[in-house]
């Protein structure tokens, strides 16, 4: 990892006093779940939001990056949504800004990124997209809801054999305002620090 990621996680590992303890309980199921299924075999978790453009991609990927800082193997991560819209690119920002290596790879309505983390491990290909997408696991996943809209909206997410709801405030509502570019910023150090957190907790 590069200085300036690997300093950005440190900041975020040494927040955990600032999470709440309603949202500790809800973090340290999944790691409960992650902990007995990665044990024997792989894993796999959809990140669910609405438009899959925001905060289910920032979980998506801090959970990988998180997932290798701890050395917790067998650990794959999607995301998805109701609809599919495109990774929005002030969500995109933030990440680049935490040290995270984002490339674009066309210019479409709903662009392909590679992101890259480290240089010895896949990268991740991140791109709008239903739930149900192909690309994403359809059958023995855990689905993380990351907002309530998504929750309310898929009361049965087909194939999950375990759905977590960890709702984020959308950062969406301060696009094109003075402080959008913070409101991004302070998502993107919340998801991290909690996807830190989760996988700070899972013993194999």
């Amino acid at each position: 990892m590069n200085k300036e990621l690997s300093g950005y996680i440190n900041a975020r590992i040494d927040e955990f006093d600032q999470i709440e303890d309603p949202r500790i309980e809800v973090l340290q199921d999944l790691a409960q779940y992650i902990s007995k299924k990665s044990s024997f075999t792989s894993t796999d978790l959809i990140f669910i939001c609405t438009h899959n453009s925001r905060r289910s991609h920032m979980s998506q990927i801090w959970a990988q990056i998180a997932a290798y800082h701890y050395r917790i193997k067998n650990i794959k991560t999607y995301s998805g949504g109701t609809d599919a819209t495109a990774f929005y690119p002030r969500a995109v920002a933030a990440l680049k800004k935490a040290g995270i290596v984002i490339e674009q790879k066309d210019s479409s309505a709903n662009p392909k990124y590679l992101v890259s983390y480290t240089d010895d491990t896949e990268k991740i290909t991140a791109f709008s997209k239903k739930y149900s997408d192909p690309f994403n696991p359809q059958k023995k996943f855990c689905a993380v809801m990351t907002c309530s809209d998504a929750d309310e909206a898929c009361p049965v997410v087909f194939g999950a054999e375990k759905r977590i709801s960890l709702p984020y405030t959308d950062p969406k509502k301060y696009d094109g305002t003075a402080e959008e570019e913070a409101k991004y910023d302070e998502r993107c150090r919340q998801i991290a620090r909690e996807m830190f957190f989760v996988f700070s907790r899972i013993k194999q």
